[in-house]
This record gives C-alpha cells, sequence and structure tokens, in this order.
C-alpha cells in the first residue's frame, strides 16, 4: 500500500469509524463537550493520523527514488572501506546482483548491519576523535533512511540549531551569536559535552525516535546501527552507548537527542547558538552565566545522561572565549580565534616540510587547496592584517623549500642570478655560512622569489583572496 492509499483509507476512517478510547465532540465522558473539547479532539486524530503515515517508512525507504538518491551521495562522499573491504567504486556492482535481496530484508525488518571499522583521528584542538566506519551498503542504508527521517525530525527542530541541518551552516550560527553580543549580551556560557558521540544513551535516543515513527522495522533497524559493534585493532568490541561518528545517520541522531536540550532553553527564553554538541548560551552578566551553567548543567546529566565537560566548558567575557573558529568581540564584530591561527600554522607547516621530497609546483598546489578554503571560512572575520602577515610567513617558508632544493652553492647562485640578483650579490648568499631559513629571509632571497614572482606560480595570496570575497 503506497503512501496515499493509506493516507485516504486512514481519513475514512478517522471520519466515520470511532477509534477505540477516542471521545467524539459532543459525546459525554472525560473529553467533556463544547469548542474546547472539539479542538482537543482534532488535535488527538491529526496526531492518529501522522502517527499512522509513519507506520510505512521502510516502504518509502525502498522506494527506487530514495535508494537512487542515497546511492549517488554515498558515491560522491567516497569514503574508506568498512570491515568488508568494499570500496564505494565496487558498489554498483554489488547491488545489481543483490538489490532484491536487500530490498527484502529491509521490508521484512530483517537486514542486520556489519561492525562498523574503528579509527581515531587528530582532533583541530588536541586529543583524538573516534570515528566508525560502516561498511559501504550499510552506508546505503542509512543514507536513505537519513533522507526519509530528515523531512519528518528535522521541521520540529530549533531555530537555533544550526549544525548538520540542510540549508543551515557554520556562518548561519556565528553571525546570530555575533547579533546577541550585539545586543548586549557580553557574557557567555560555553558548554563542551563530553565525547558526546561515544556517550549518547541508546533507550533515550530511541524512545525519542519513536515520537516521529511508528514504523517498527525501522526503529529495529536503527537500533542495530546503534548497537552494531566496532572492529577495534582486530577485536569487534560491543556498544552499549553511542553513535559514532562515520555514518550518515549519527548526525541525525545526535541532533534529535539535544532538541530536548534546545526545546528547554527555548522554554526558559535564552538567547543561544548551538552547532551539533557546541553550545553557546548568551546572557548579560557573570552571575547570571553561572546560574544558567549550573541549571543546564543539571538538565543534561539528569535529564538527558550526557557528561559535561567541566576543564572545557567556562562562563566568561565572549572575547575570551571562541566559537566555530571565530572569536567575537564586544559589539558583535568578528575576528580570528587565537586557535585558529596556531593550527592553520600548524598545517602549513606539515605542508612546508624541507624534508618531503615534492615539487615546489606540488607544494603550492597543496597550499592553494588548503589555504581557498581555509580563507573563505574565515572571511566574515576583521583579519586583513593577521591575513597580510601570514602571506609573509609562507613565502618565506616557501623560499626556504627553494633554496634547499638547490642544495650546493653554484647552484645557488646560478638560481638567484637567473631571477636577476647581481653576481656578487647572488654569491655572497650562496656562500654564506647561514641556516636556510635566515637565507630566506635575506634581501637576495627577497628580490628573487618576489610576491610577482610567487604569484606567477600560482600561489594564493590570503589578503587578495580575502579581498575578493568581501561584499
Amino acid at each position: 500500500m503506497d503512501v496515499e492509499q493509506q493516507q485516504g483509507t486512514w481519513t475514512q476512517l478517522s471520519l466515520f469509524e470511532e477509534e477505540e478510547g477516542s471521545v467524539r465532540p459532543g459525546a459525554s465522558g472525560k473529553g467533556g463537550t463544547g469548542p474546547a473539547a472539539f479542538e482537543e479532539w482534532q488535535a488527538s486524530t491529526a496526531s492518529n493520523r501522522e502517527r499512522a503515515l509513519t507506520g510505512d517508512l521502510m516502504e518509502r525507504v525502498c522506494e527506487r527514488e530514495n535508494l537512487n538518491r542515497a546511492y549517488k551521495r554515498v558515491k560522491a562522499n567516497k569514503g574508506a572501506p568498512g570491515i568488508d573491504g568494499m570500496t564505494v567504486g565496487e558498489l554498483y556492482g554489488w547491488l545489481k546482483g543483490h538489490k532484491e535481496e536487500l530490498v527484502g530484508a529491509l521490508l521484512e525488518g530483517s537486514y542486520g548491519p556489519r561492525p562498523v571499522l574503528g579509527k581515531e583521528i587528530d582532533k583541530p584542538g588536541g586529543g583524538k576523535r573516534r570515528l566508525g566506519i560502516p561498511t559501504v551498503v550499510d552506508r546505503l542504508v542509512q543514507q536513505a533512511i537519513h533522507q526519509v527521517l530528515e523531512g519528518i525530525v528535522d521541521p520540529t527542530f530549533s531555530e537555533s540549531s544550526y549544525g548538520f541541518r540542510r540549508g543551515r551552516n557554520a556562518h548561519q550560527a556565528v553571525k546570530q551569536a555575533a547579533e546577541y553580543v550585539a545586543e548586549g549580551r557580553g557574557v557567555v556560557v560555553d558548554i563542551d559535552l563530553e565525547k558526546y558521540f561515544d556517550r549518547v544513551n541508546h533507550d533515550m535516543l530511541m524512545a525519542r525516535l519513536a515520537r516521529y515513527v511508528s514504523d517498527k522495522r525501522l526503529l529495529r533497524i536503527v537500533r542495530r546501527f546503534l548497537e552494531a559493534g566496532m572492529m577495534w585493532e582486530g577485536v569487534c568490541v560491543e556498544r552499549y552507548e553511542g553513535t559514532p561518528q562515520g555514518g550518515p545517520l549519527s548526525p541525525l541522531l545526535a541532533n534529535l537527542l539535544l532538541d530536548d536540550l534546545d526545546k528547554e532553553l527555548e522554554r526558559r527564553g535564552h538567547r543561544f547558538c548551538r552547532y551539533a554538541d557546541d553550545c553557546n548560551i548568551y546572557v548579560r552578566t557573570q552571575k547570571a552565566g553561572e546560574r544558567v551553567m549550573g541549571s543546564v548543567t543539571r538538565f543534561l546529566e539528569g535529564n538527558l545522561r550526557l557528561r559535561v565537560n567541566r576543564e572545557k566548558s567556562a562562563v566568561a567575557a565572549v572575547q575570551e572565549r571562541q566559537f566555530l573558529g571565530y572569536r567575537i568581540l564586544p559589539g558583535g564584530r568578528l575576528t580570528i580565534a587565537p586557535r585558529s591561527l596556531k593550527r592553520a600554522r600548524e598545517r602549513i607547516r606539515q605542508i612546508t616540510q624541507r624534508n618531503r621530497g615534492i615539487s615546489l609546483e606540488q607544494m603550492i598546489g597543496e597550499l592553494n587547496s588548503y589555504l581557498t578554503g581555509w580563507v573563505t571560512y574565515f572571511r566574515y572575520a576583521a583579519c586583513r592584517s593577521h591575513l597580510q602577515r601570514l602571506d609573509e610567513w609562507i613565502r618565506r617558508k616557501l623560499r626556504c623549500v627553494r633554496l634547499k632544493q638547490r642544495k650546493r652553492a653554484k647552484p645557488i647562485a646560478d638560481f638567484l642570478q637567473n631571477l636577476g640578483v647581481p653576481e656578487w650579490n647572488a654569491w655572497i648568499l650562496a656562500l654564506s655560512g647561514k641556516g636556510w631559513w635566515r637565507k630566506a629571509g635575506a634581501p637576495q632571497a627577497q628580490q628573487a622569489m618576489s610576491i610577482a614572482w610567487f604569484r606567477a606560480q600560482g600561489l594564493v595570496s590570503l589578503s587578495e583572496r580575502y579581498a575578493e570575497l568581501q561584499p
């Protein structure tokens, strides 16, 4: 039975047949009579009708158009293989021989996911983040389920939630936060959840999903995804909590649980911005902030069974904290957070290491790929002077690489002379006993490898790119 047929049948039932336990308007009983009772009855039947429509979600998951969209999305995202070693490129061939079997298992509710492949990556702020990489077939199923669930649950989410939602992004969150600060809320309650994706309680999460979904087949399969083991260093570890990052469903489920926090903050009248597990609440005084921190911590740990990281959470003036890489100054002005600049320098150092054994052309290509995305993300920050200094430092790093690639005195002197440095001056630098970094800062190196020379090599200028991005 397709969705339209089921909707029509349910409409007839709700109109002409009395639901067990329901009270029609005008009937005697606990529901009472009159306009209030009629509105209550209408809301009840509308809720029942909506719930009935969520009873055939697995049919919607398995619709050809939905599965095709999911396949295209998984293919576009690429990603590493799971524990079975199947790559995204091999998925099409597998589906040609097993699609009927896959759809049948989904419709029966018997589909069972494979364990995820555990992997750790470095977190930008230090420490490790644990990922769980599903097999490509499981990623396809998760994506197909995500596409159906998103249309049901996402419209109910808070306007102050920005992470992992279609049509919403980090820039919108930062701009909204800056508006709150500009209104005079100069103190931020910065709440950090300790290992949020690893600590989600499965029972609480499934209870919230059941508010929207009555299809028991889909609920069973989502639960199996949550409880799928993790292959870690050759051993399959059982999981009783958490929704590990790496699969398409995890961000949506994470937002579903934290929507309770959003609704509680809205009920209390707070001004806040949440991006995934990063939540900032803006208040006017330190005393109010400390009071909010205490009450919200009790709510998170008591009602949602999540753990607040007290070392990383704080109540402070907005300029002392960062939000999504930006620093917000009093008045709502945006700059780049010092930690963001530090991480950028660390990444640039990695790319420009002198012992990598790659050509300068390849190194510049890697730099351009990173720098273009980085400056585009920070285009709303007032940071022109920072970018100019960063440009100068990058050019010196590359001069250092190029001189070292010439190795000996004569090749260095020839290189400098070919770029317009007088012979005697070129030899002074080439025969110098200084280290490569000091040589790269010498006037001869700057004359030879000038800004125009780097522009000819194709190097992106952060300050110039930033100027182009300004309205």
